[in-house]
């Protein structure tokens, strides 16, 4: 090891994450390219300039004797502000600050009745002049009560389920002062109760029971208080310190006692201040891309007075606030703390959870800003480059690692979970293998199992669901997350045995099957567009897989032959020499001439 690295003696080393070699020699004095060859003698191949994960970095320390501490993202933000004298947890003078509303998230199972409820609240609250609704639905507004003889508002954040509130948690961002756990009487606890109710456990915030749908016959709100009892929440009735309100939420029936009990929970168990002068700050709850307007976020203000006029950073976008409106699309000149803004203005798209920040000038946001997007680029290079697939796995074994899949179940039901679960634990594995069931759920994948399966190198397998929404599979994209489908239990163990003993998923070939030509169009309203057509080789089968081709180029591909006729006959199959007729399913732009090419998959045995 005459490679020239020096050596420390315990000293400590901080590091950004995704930090290459040349940042680890500048700290110590070292030529990068000696950093290499000490990577290289670790039987690591990594190149000076390369984003190294944080194993990387660690490793390479105790090797060379040094303690490496990898900087959180916070701590790095922090550090990037001081640089421009920006303090986010400055100590501020008891005499400046003043009483704030309470920010709630509301959660619950799916079809309990949440966006229900915030409708309810916020229609109770709709002035005379916005009969017919909200005409700007943003992601947060603010609903206004009198209680003990004065004007109270409470912030409500307007988010589906609890996969925005975990995404904004992860990022360290605590929005939430009191979450309201909505469960609908007729149904009782299901397994999104427990998981948001985990997710408000977890960010230690009280909680604020609503029971909804109290006006159906078959209503049980004792059921719910008596199933809550086994999580913890136990009732204020029943000896406990959990306020439970019963309300239904399309009457409207309870909604000034559920604002009540919020007002009394934040009053006996926080003491929500904040100041209000200086430059503000706070968090992005949602943001989206308009097509008129450009890049829309809405904030939430926590601290200072964000005016329309001031040059702000959130994560890694910035600009100036060109116009803010509130709930009802009104413009506002300016928010103070737990006030929720839509702001226009902004460069790009934040992220939920993403901090904000109002600075002296375009100048400071713009640099921030540029900062942060380098950061954010190193540390996702270096991420990337580590994530787990079913395919790398081989590769790892090969090496002679002792490898551990890590997996996340999601099924329709939770007997089909289990079932899987159990059928992976029986499976006869290499020993050099390890399997890992990190996580397990029933219904969508949601944004908070990519983010699980992200930070754990997991593939999320999904059973006979899908992920909950577009953004979630953006998500999965972007963090280079395998999520896998399957509907057959069989498939789902197969594929992971055959990851799990270092063979790839199968290969398939295309075996042509035949070839016909349309002579004829028939439109049918029933059928769609009948073609007719004579069979030039091989068979026409119904069911097949096929392809539309015209003059030569692939019209449309990924058809099946839905139905096939032979004369007024329904065929299986037609052969060659024979005419039919035959519709591709929903597809219906066919024309005379074309030629349909049938064909089907057959598994290639491995060599």
């Amino acid at each position: 090891m005459g490679s020239g690295a020096p050596r420390g003696q315990g000293q400590s080393v901080r590091l950004p994450r995704g930090a290459s070699l040349s940042d680890f020699a500048d700290k110590i004095n070292a030529n990068p390219g000696s950093l290499v060859q000490e990577m290289f003698s670790l039987g690591e191949m990594v190149t000076a300039t390369q984003s190294c994960t944080d194993d990387t970095l660690l490793l390479l320390g105790e090797h060379l004797g040094y303690e490496v501490q990898i900087v959180s993202p916070e701590d790095e933000d922090r550090e990037l502000l001081a640089q421009f004298n920006i303090d986010l947890d400055a100590d501020v003078p008891a005499e400046q600050l003043v009483s704030r509303p309470p920010v709630v998230t509301v959660m619950g199972h799916v079809d309990h009745g949440k966006t229900k409820l915030l409708d309810a609240i916020r229609r109770s609250n709709v002035v005379a002049d916005e009969a017919g609704g909200i005409t700007q639905h943003i992601g947060a507004y603010q609903a206004h009560v009198e209680h003990d003889g004065r004007d109270r508002a409470v912030t409500f954040i307007d988010t589906p389920g609890h996969e925005a509130f975990t995404a904004m948690r992860a990022r360290g961002a605590q929005v939430t002062d009191i979450v309201i756990l909505v469960v609908a009487a007729d149904d009782g606890v299901m397994p999104q109760t427990v998981e948001a109710l985990n997710h408000a456990k977890a960010a230690e915030v009280p909680i604020v029971v609503a029971v909804n749908k109290i006006d159906k016959p078959e209503a049980n709100p004792d059921r719910v208080r008596q199933q809550l009892t086994e999580y913890g929440l136990v009732a204020e009735e029943y000896g406990g310190e959990t306020m439970f309100v019963e309300v239904a939420a399309k009457p409207g029936i309870g909604m000034d006692q559920l604002l009540e009990a919020v007002l009394l929970t934040a009053d006996a168990s926080l003491e929500l201040t904040a100041p209000t002068d200086g430059p503000a700050q706070g968090v992005a709850i949602e943001a989206h891309l308009d097509r008129g307007r450009g890049a829309v976020a809405t904030v939430l203000v926590q601290k200072g007075t964000l005016r329309a006029g001031d040059s702000i950073v959130a994560g890694s976008a910035h600009g100036r606030v060109r116009a803010m409106l509130d709930e009802s699309g009104r413009q506002v000149t300016e928010a103070g703390p737990a006030r929720p803004v839509l702001v226009l203005g902004l460069t790009a798209v934040p992220s939920a959870g993403d901090t904000f920040l109002a600075a002296d000038d375009d100048r400071t946001v713009r640099q921030i800003a540029e900062q942060r997007q380098a950061r954010r680029r190193a540390a996702q290079m270096a991420t990337s480059r580590g994530r787990a697939t079913l395919e790398t796995l081989m590769e790892q074994i090969k090496e002679g690692e002792k490898t551990s899949l890590n997996l996340i179940l999601k099924g329709d039901v939770s007997g089909s979970v289990e079932a899987l679960e159990d059928a992976l634990f029986k499976l006869d594995i290499p020993e050099e293998v390890q399997l890992k069931v990190i996580d397990r759920g029933v219904g969508g994948i949601t944004e908070s199992n990519v983010m699980l399966a992200s930070a754990s190198d997991a593939i999320i397998i999904g059973f006979n669901v899908r992920t909950s929404s577009a953004t979630v599979k953006q998500l999965a994209d972007r963090e280079g997350v395998d999520i896998r489908y399957y509907s057959v239990i069989y498939q789902a163990i197969e594929e992971v045995e055959a990851a799990l003993k270092g063979m790839l998923k199968p290969e398939y070939e295309e075996v042509e099957l035949g070839g016909a030509e349309v002579r004829a169009i028939f439109r049918s309203s029933r059928f769609g567009t009948i073609a007719g057509c004579m069979v030039r080789s091989g068979v026409i089968r119904r069911n097949a897989k096929a392809r539309l081709v015209r003059d030569g180029a692939v019209v449309a591909d990924n058809l099946t032959i839905a139905s096939l006729r032979r004369g007024k006959d329904d065929a299986t199959e037609v052969r060659d020499g024979f005419e039919c007729g035959l519709t591709l399913g929903n597809f219906n732009d066919v024309k005379e001439g074309d030629v349909v090419e049938t064909f089907e998959l057959r598994e290639k045995p491995r060599a």
